[in-house]
């Protein structure tokens, strides 16, 4: 995956090397933080492609827009912009 320039990505479960899937815990450590032009696009899209919605985006008095998705591997997606 790639967010502007910044190549990255989340790896699989593998025993041998410690690396856990969220589902295997019932949970999660982390939540990605990702901020998007438009939140609601980004949400329906991760969706469409097999992603559950955690929390529907809806704006905060903070001052963004946010979202919460669970990709098909159990991890927490926080969908976000400044609104």
């Amino acid at each position: 995956m790639a967010v502007d320039s910044a190549i990255f990505h989340l790896h699989e479960e593998t025993a041998d090397s410690g690396f856990f899937s969220p589902k295997c815990h019932n949970g999660t450590t982390v939540t990605i933080g990702l901020f998007v032009p438009n939140v609601d696009t980004v949400m329906d899209r991760a969706s469409a492609a097999g992603g559950e919605v955690v929390s529907p985006a809806q704006d905060y008095d903070y001052g963004y827009r946010q979202g919460k998705i669970r990709d098909p591997f159990g991890h927490i997606w926080m969908i976000e912009a400044e609104i």
